[in-house]
């Protein structure tokens, strides 16, 4: 699917100039149907192969090809318990045993560009739970 996109962004335009050289209304409205059907099948064909490839993996005994997605979890679960508890009890501690000492500064931008989106995620499959959309 992340080919598809870049490709059906690129192919619009040109479709749609296509579409608009048709003379004739119904024809028209015919083919600009007829490419949006298309247009809609080639992604859900993209997310049905990405859902396969997806519980291919998550049943693979190999924790290598099946733990992969849970260790970005925890690598972010980390980050983030350094971040909000451990580097202010770090500086705490600092200033009472090492006035002055500089603390250093972490990125947080990667952590925090990988931990939203996972919790968007997470919390979107709770809501499809939630609603009956999947089991």
């Amino acid at each position: 699917m992340a080919v598809a996109i870049p490709l059906i962004t690129a192919l619009t335009p040109v479709i749609a100039d296509l579409i608009d050289k048709i003379p004739d209304p119904d024809a028209k409205a015919k083919a600009a149907a007829s490419a949006n059907a298309q247009l809609v099948a080639l992604l859900q064909t993209g997310d049905t192969a990405q859902l396969a490839v997806n519980t291919a993996e998550a049943a693979n005994p190999s924790l290598f090809v099946s733990g992969w997605r849970p260790a970005v979890g925890w690598v972010c679960v980390l980050g983030l318990l350094v971040q909000t508890v451990g580097y202010p009890l770090m500086g705490w501690g600092l200033s009472i045993w090492s006035p002055g000492t500089p603390m250093p500064q972490i990125d947080t931008d990667t952590l925090m560009g990988l931990l939203v989106p996972m919790l968007g995620i997470g919390a979107y499959r709770t809501f499809e739970k939630v609603k009956g959309v999947t089991r």
